[in-house]
């Protein structure tokens, strides 16, 4: 037996296989990630509607199985519902309106004034939040609210006294969380503008704060679409930030953290709630041929 037929008897190389079979080499690459969306988290997104459809026995708090329509419309007859989950839409609405408002500017001075050196100390301040755990971001943001805390304390000689806990140091304290999920993608697109779009502008007599709205501003919004969803949507489910500078505010993880455990199927129905307000967000922002170019 020659050299040639014992390689060609010998097992050939699964990636040999694969290459020879396109089929087969796509098949393994989505089989793991098509797993963990369908069954565990498109399965997990059925299960929670379907739950939302039962009711829970009064005396026994048991869940019962069935198809009733009495839990969605709590959230439209029950005055405090509702008022919750517009409440934290306009949180939401507000967050990603601050974030992008002043990534913009901080992305345009860090990619055409700033040195180096500065550059990348204001990129470390940008990124800080996401070195620390979350808990431990809202504890210190409620230390910074608190009536002794660092806000009062550092404005007390000029006679500033901080919001204190409410929707205010909630909507501060879910910017300094995601402020970095919108800066670092405007930051990316500003980067890439060519530097004799602004010298143009300049030249036509355009000022700083009008080459900001008219030239990068459009050049930006693929990339402050893309940052508002995620502000967007980590604001519409956030609730701990609430729970520990909100003082009584509450919002939608709030309601669907009390109900869990009491009224599971409320607490489902409840949840469909930040579902729809971000398929609905990102149903408007398509319209606007945004996502085109992401």
């Amino acid at each position: 037996m020659n050299t040639q037929t014992v390689l060609e008897r010998r097992p050939k190389p699964l990636s040999t296989a694969l290459y020879r079979h396109p089929k087969g080499r796509l098949a393994s690459l989505l089989t793991l990630p098509m797993t963990w969306l369908v069954g565990v988290y498109i399965l997990s997104l059925a299960l929670l509607l379907i739950t939302a459809f039962w009711t829970t026995d009064p005396f026994t708090s048991r869940v019962k199985p069935g198809f009733t329509l009495e839990n969605f419309q709590q959230l439209f007859s029950v005055p405090a519902y509702f008022a919750t989950a517009m409440r934290t839409l306009g949180i939401a609405l507000a967050v990603t309106v601050i974030c992008a408002v002043f990534s913009v500017p901080l992305a345009v001075f860090m990619v055409k004034i700033a040195g180096p050196r500065l550059r990348a100390l204001l990129a470390v301040l940008v990124t800080l939040p996401l070195w620390a755990g979350y808990l431990v971001k809202i504890i210190a943001m409620r230390l910074v609210w608190t009536e002794n805390g660092f806000f009062n304390w550092s404005l007390s000689p000029v006679g500033v006294e901080g919001p204190g806990f409410g929707v205010v140091a909630v909507i501060l304290t879910l910017v300094y969380l995601w402020f970095p999920y919108m800066a670092i993608p405007v930051y990316a697109a500003v980067s890439q503008i060519p530097a004799n779009l602004f010298d143009a502008s300049s030249d036509l007599g355009a000022s700083g704060f009008r080459t900001i709205r008219t030239v990068v501003a459009p050049l930006l919004l693929p990339s402050l679409i893309a940052g508002s969803v995620f502000t967007f949507s980590l604001s519409l489910g956030d609730y701990i930030a609430a729970m520990y500078v909100g003082g009584s505010t509450q919002m939608i993880g709030s309601i669907i953290a009390q109900n869990i455990n009491l009224n599971p199927p409320l607490a489902a129905a409840f949840s469909v709630v930040p579902i729809v307000l971000v398929v609905i967000y990102l149903a408007a922002v398509r319209r606007t041929g945004a996502l085109n170019n992401l």
